[in-house]
């Protein structure tokens, strides 16, 4: 084993609290790049990028699941937490890769999925064999089913992934046996947080990773853990901690014991939480001081392109984390999410999952416009950035063929939801090639296929040409990393005409000189007075276009 747990300061990254301002880049690992030609993105072909990466100007990289899986879920149902599933590489390229990416200023983030693992994990295995009443059953959420003959479902909840979140085992004579729950698919059972065993397992999954120079976990699915054993159904309007299934109070013990883990370590580790609430006071509750770092900020991913819209999103959330002192998160897609430059670009901006639909059309040329004046109103907010692959190279979102389509979401919505397979078709690297560089020239297709006119969009074509999406974030986040006052400073907003920002502008300062100033509006906008341009989204001359943001640097 390579064990990097202390890795040496460096100056691109240093200090103990490096994660309160950090460009964080979200690696899908199937879809970045393909070491071997074998159609699917692994780990040779992120090292292969390491390089790619330390020049664009991020911080650390956050790694969707690379663990043994079926990938009935992408990934997000986990075998074995320490074992790299083949199709990705070995434990010793994860080794590598992290501590081959330190010696470059990028830490490592991995994903730990508490909620559920595979119906393939051992533990499951055992449970199905050792049958009712036993302790491996206990482990999981096995239950008698409802009526005369067991064969109603134990409670109504519905799946993340919609439909029922029961299925029934079947006995070794063939009969009908229990039900066990699932919030996801089927070949994800629900662990059951109440059992000994399961916390001490994730405690020392933590310390695994921990040991091997990890220097954070993102947590999947964080609210939803603890289950009411009761099995109550959800009210029609649960009160604060009346969920049957999210949000629970017991919840908070367990990431406290976590916190314990990862400030044990001479360098702390960092917690990430996947928190989805619409409760912010409750939301806070995850970040205080003894409970994780930070958590994403999905409120403000979801909002449409609206001026109001955006800006209560901003002051909610920072008003939602002075409280407990953490530091807001921002972000404008993940590998759920339909892509900026698509959704930017439709009538309705805003996103949900309940409303994706075949078909909806989307304006790329406006959608790609607003997409560059998003990415500088996130770079310039205080707190952690988070960028997903392809987002820096304008990526829109793909259309995947029907009968290419492998996201379980889709098959479950009885095929009315395209699913997530469009934000995650692999990369183009280069203009020409098998698959534009994605793999080496010859190998195998990509996994999903990568649409007609990608090669413009490839990293290739992008890096020499100044007026790229790829120039542009090359030279906000390098440009983030050397003002300070996009590290230390607090927000204050700015009045363009008076104290009013009027419907259609978003503007801020950071500290004395550092304002960020976004038009969502149809009219140009006048520059303030004495300013100058450090960056532009989009042509300036002496206003403000629509659809276009600017950092300036005000005079003293």
């Amino acid at each position: 084993m390579t064990t990097t747990s202390e890795p040496a300061a460096d100056p691109r990254s240093a200090g103990p609290e490096w994660w309160r301002s950090a460009v964080i880049y979200q690696i899908y690992p199937r879809s970045f790049a393909d070491g071997n030609g074998d159609g699917t993105g692994d780990l040779a072909g992120v090292r292969s990028r390491l390089g790619y990466l330390r020049d664009l100007g991020v911080d650390a990289i956050w790694y969707t699941p690379w663990y043994a899986s079926p990938l009935a879920d992408g990934g997000y149902d986990v075998r074995d937490y320490r074992r790299i599933d083949p199709a990705f590489g070995t434990l010793e390229d994860a080794e590598a890769l992290i501590a081959e990416a330190r010696e470059l200023g990028i830490r490592t983030i991995v994903d730990v999925v508490p909620n559920h693992i595979s119906a393939e994990h051992e533990w499951f295995r055992a449970a199905l064999a050792a049958g009712p009443g036993s302790p491996e059953r206990e482990r999981f959420w096995f239950h008698d089913g409802a009526g005369p003959d067991g064969a109603q479902i134990p409670t109504g909840w519905v799946s993340s992934f919609q439909g029922q979140t029961w299925t029934r085992t079947t006995n070794p004579d063939g009969t009908p046996g229990q039900w066990y729950l699932h919030l996801f698919t089927p070949e994800q059972p629900d662990l059951n947080w109440n059992h000994p065993d399961v916390r001490q397992e994730h405690e020392d999954v933590l310390r695994f990773w921990f040991d091997r120079g990890a220097a954070g976990i993102r947590i999947d699915s964080a609210a939803l853990i603890v289950k009411d054993p009761a099995l109550p159904e959800v009210p029609e309007t649960p009160g604060p901690g009346e969920h049957p299934h999210l949000d629970r109070d017991e919840i908070h013990d367990i990431y406290r014991g976590w916190r314990t883990v990862a400030d044990s370590y001479e360098e702390p580790r960092v917690l990430v939480g996947e928190v989805w609430l619409a409760d912010h006071e409750r939301f806070a509750q995850y970040l205080r001081p003894d409970e994780m770092h930070t958590a994403f900020n999905f409120d403000f991913m979801a909002r449409p392109w609206d001026a109001k819209e955006l800006r209560e999103s901003i002051r909610m959330t920072l008003e939602a984390h002075a409280p407990v002192g953490a530091p807001a998160t921002w972000v404008l897609s993940n590998h759920d999410v339909t892509r900026p430059v698509t959704r930017y670009g439709r009538e309705d901006s805003s996103f949900d999952f309940a409303a994706k639909r075949f078909g909806t059309p989307s304006d790329l040329e406006l959608g790609t416009r607003r997409a560059r004046a998003a990415a500088l109103l996130v770079g310039a907010l205080p707190g952690a950035l988070y960028v997903y692959q392809g987002d820096e190279l304008g990526l829109p979102e793909a259309e995947v063929p029907r009968e290419l389509i492998q996201d379980p979401m889709h098959f479950r919505s009885d095929g009315v939801d395209p699913g997530r397979d469009g934000c995650r078709v692999p990369l183009p690297w280069t203009r020409t090639g098998t698959s534009l560089g994605f793999g080496p020239d010859g190998g195998a297709a990509p996994w999903l296929p990568q649409p007609t006119g990608w090669s413009d969009r490839s990293v290739e074509a992008q890096a020499g040409d100044p007026g790229s999406m790829l120039s542009l974030y090359r030279r906000a986040l390098h440009l983030r990393r050397d003002l300070p006052a996009l590290h230390a400073e607090e927000l204050t907003w700015l009045g363009l005409d008076g104290d009013s920002q009027g419907d259609d502008v978003v503007a801020f300062t950071r500290g004395a000189r550092f304002a960020c100033v976004v038009n969502l509006g149809t009219a140009p906008v006048p520059l303030p007075a004495g300013a100058t341009v450090l960056l532009a989204s989009g042509p300036v001359d002496g206003e403000i276009g629509p659809d276009t943001a600017v950092w300036l640097d005000l005079p003293s």
